[in-house]
């Protein structure tokens, strides 16, 4: 391993290969991670609310108990309509989806272009990271926050759920970061996670008083104090801007372009991400072009 270190600190190019093929194969796993999780947590919910209801809750014949085990890892991937089992082969990032032309191997069932589109974007921003994040633990905690911030923009884009088992750990994993000053001061971060929080949280009762209606989520609040914990208190009016910004955007082109796109609600959870992504490799430029506009 120290060998390798040394090799990469030689050659600065073999650090962006690297994050490049490490990205394709942690977005091979995004895509279970995207998929099982809200699953996992249907799950949950349901033996939850089985539980209050049922009037034997240490039956030994409780359906719990013989349901088979569900989680990212178990069972293996397979073909929705006829079961096959992925192989390992058949589960190269990108290049599997290319050879087998979009179709399972077995059944030939389209397999989603989403699917290789989430590995090879997860790839080109794990490379877009390492071109500007020093190698070392500050480059390693970066991919490990843009691979956090891809998996749940297409979990909030698919069921409109920030998952607190991604946003808390992200929060905490950015205090525990800036401990050392990783990417700003602990003082800092504790502000921004609790300024984070707090500005959204503010903002979404404002509306529900005025209106009656919520108009985001308890997961945006989390994911924006997950932000505020990386990066600072300073960061958080660039990233609600930038995050408002594409957002409005995107709700009028969906007023436009959808018949029914007046009452469509839209998840924010994905703008934030993407904010918050391009603040950790545009933060600096991002900053300066803020105070320009509004001094």
């Amino acid at each position: 391993m120290q060998d390798v270190i040394l090799v990469m600190e030689a050659y600065p190019a073999s650090i962006i290969v690297f994050a490049g093929v490490l990205g394709l194969m942690v977005g091979s796993f995004l895509n279970v991670v995207i998929h099982r999780l809200p699953i996992m947590m249907q799950k949950d919910w349901q033996s939850e609310c089985r539980l209050l209801l049922s009037d034997e809750l240490k039956s030994p014949h409780n359906e719990d108990e013989v349901a088979p085990r569900y989680n990212l890892v178990v069972p293996r991937s397979a073909c929705p309509k006829c079961n096959h089992q992925i192989t390992a082969l058949e589960n190269i990032p990108v290049i599997s989806w290319l050879v087998l032309k979009g179709k399972c191997s077995e059944c030939a069932n389209p397999i989603s272009a989403r699917y290789p589109g989430v590995e090879l974007l997860t790839g080109l921003m794990s490379v877009a990271v390492a071109f500007v994040v020093p190698f070392g633990w500050p480059l390693l905690l970066a991919l490990t926050l843009t691979w956090f911030l891809v998996a749940m923009t297409f979990i909030d884009f698919d069921t409109m759920l920030l998952p607190d088992q991604l946003t808390l750990p992200l929060l905490w994993l950015g205090l525990l970061a800036n401990c050392f000053g990783t990417f700003t001061d602990l003082q800092s971060a504790v502000l921004g996670a609790a300024a984070g929080y707090l500005s959204l949280w503010s903002i979404y009762w404002a509306f529900k008083l005025l209106t009656g209606k919520e108009g985001m989520g308890y997961g945006d609040f989390k994911l924006l104090s997950a932000l505020g914990a990386w990066f600072g208190w300073v960061s958080l009016p660039v990233i609600i801007l930038l995050s408002s910004f594409v957002g409005a955007v995107a709700g009028i082109a969906l007023m436009v372009l959808a018949k029914n796109g007046r009452g469509q609600q839209i998840p924010f959870g994905p703008y934030l991400a993407g904010a918050g992504w391009l603040y950790l490799v545009y933060g600096q430029e991002l900053i300066e072009l803020y105070f320009s506009v509004i001094l």
